[in-house]
């Protein structure tokens, strides 16, 4: 352990808020904190010369997400469970050092993926005839736009904000990470009235490129991520999902989901299915990390108004609704949590603790339709100049 990591581990023991203050920060703003218990000058920093901040958007009814501009991050969303009482609902850490220590703290907490999400094969790209070599950062292939070099470990610069809105902004230039061309892409998060938080990405380019973006937030909604979330109860509206093979990269055949444990259009909690080993979709990811192919989109359209997925916590009464335009959503369960650091408040979060729900197109897409592999062409991964990538991304929260 190096010492810059020691003093962070004395320092975040130190600010050491009990589970009863994570949960319950009535007294939160007479101290200067969050409603989760973050304090802003704990992210006041410059990070690779530019400066980040912590920034706080709420509603009327008390709903408060917390974001950073360091990769464009969700660091906390405090909603109220069944008693009213505020919850920090995502995984994170609470303070800037951490998340900016790629080294001894990586993570995609929270953050805004770009410029492509997910994987791709072998990190190489054919764009406009044109061969691309990638950075590879995980087992030969290019992930979340080339890991610690790719926008989630970038800062963003913060375009506007208001009480309820914040908009991050970056530049990303021809060839960075091998990409092609020189992209200029905004983050917009709101919070709703409705108790949602609602997510828009915008991207242009002045050279044909690929685009994926999404937001990488974990979530546990049973208010202690101390312990595994797999008692969580999730639904998925897909009758299809894709395969991946030992490195997670989609083999191309697009499978129902009929008779699998990966049929979740029946409600069920997650623990019911994720140690199912006899399936080598599980026993390969341990546990899941797959791309679905959502319901909501047909005819080359996705329809966010229809529920493309949702989370539910019997301890809480916390429930959560996905909504997108995307035609795939990664799903995946923390399985490679339990790494033994603290994280905010503390906190070791320990393997299945939590559930993200990426937006997406498939992964592996500039591969997959350049192939003409069947039914990938629905997900379109291409961006030409003169046209405007437009993603959306809700999610809504109420109890039950």
């Amino acid at each position: 352990m190096n010492t810059k990591f020691k003093n962070l581990f004395f320092s975040s023991a130190a600010f050491g808020l009990s589970l009863l203050a994570f949960n319950a920060c009535s007294s939160n703003a007479s101290e200067g904190l969050t409603s989760s218990g973050l304090n802003p000058a704990d992210f006041d920093s410059t990070v690779n010369g530019k400066k980040t901040e912590l920034i706080t958007i709420k509603n009327a009814s008390g709903m408060e997400v917390c974001l950073t501009n360091y990769g464009g991050r969700v660091v906390s969303i405090s909603v109220p469970d069944k008693n009213k009482k505020l919850t920090d609902v995502v995984l994170g850490y609470d303070n800037i050092n951490q998340y900016a220590d790629t080294l001894n703290t990586p993570s995609d907490f929270g953050s805004s993926v770009g410029r492509y999400a997910n994987r791709i094969k072998d990190a190489q790209i054919t764009v406009s005839g044109k061969k691309y070599a990638l950075r590879a950062n995980d087992n030969g292939n290019c992930l979340h736009g080339g890991g610690n070099t790719g926008w989630l470990n970038q800062v963003y610069d913060i375009k506007s904000k208001t009480d309820s809105s914040v908009t991050f902004a970056i530049t990303a230039k021809d060839g960075e990470n091998g990409f092609p061309g020189t992209v200029y892409a905004t983050a917009t998060y709101t919070v709703k009235s409705n108790n949602s938080l609602d997510i828009v990405f915008n991207a242009t380019t002045d050279k044909e490129t690929v685009i994926n973006m999404t937001n990488h937030s974990y979530f546990n909604l049973n208010g202690d991520p101390s312990k595994p979330g797999v008692n969580q109860v999730m639904y998925i509206n897909a009758d299809k999902f894709t395969p991946s093979d030992a490195k997670y990269i989609p083999t191309g055949e697009i499978r129902d989901v009929t008779g699998t444990p990966m049929d979740f259009r029946s409600p069920h909690a997650i623990e019911k299915t994720i140690s199912d080993t006899t399936f080598d979709q599980i026993k390969n990811a341990t546990g899941y990390d797959h791309n679905w192919c959502l319901n909501t989109y047909s005819n080359g359209k996705g329809d966010d108004t229809k529920v493309a997925a949702s989370l539910y916590s019997p301890s809480t009464g916390i429930f959560l609704e996905v909504f997108t335009n995307e035609p795939g959503l990664q799903v995946y369960t923390g399985n490679f949590q339990g790494t033994g650091i603290p994280c905010k408040h503390g906190i070791k979060y320990p393997k299945h603790v939590s559930v993200c729900f990426e937006s997406q197109k498939y992964p592996d897409s500039p591969t997959k339709v350049a192939a003409g592999t069947k039914g990938w062409d629905i997900s379109n991964p291409y961006l030409k100049p003169g046209q405007k990538y437009y993603s959306h991304l809700v999610y809504k929260f109420s109890v039950k």
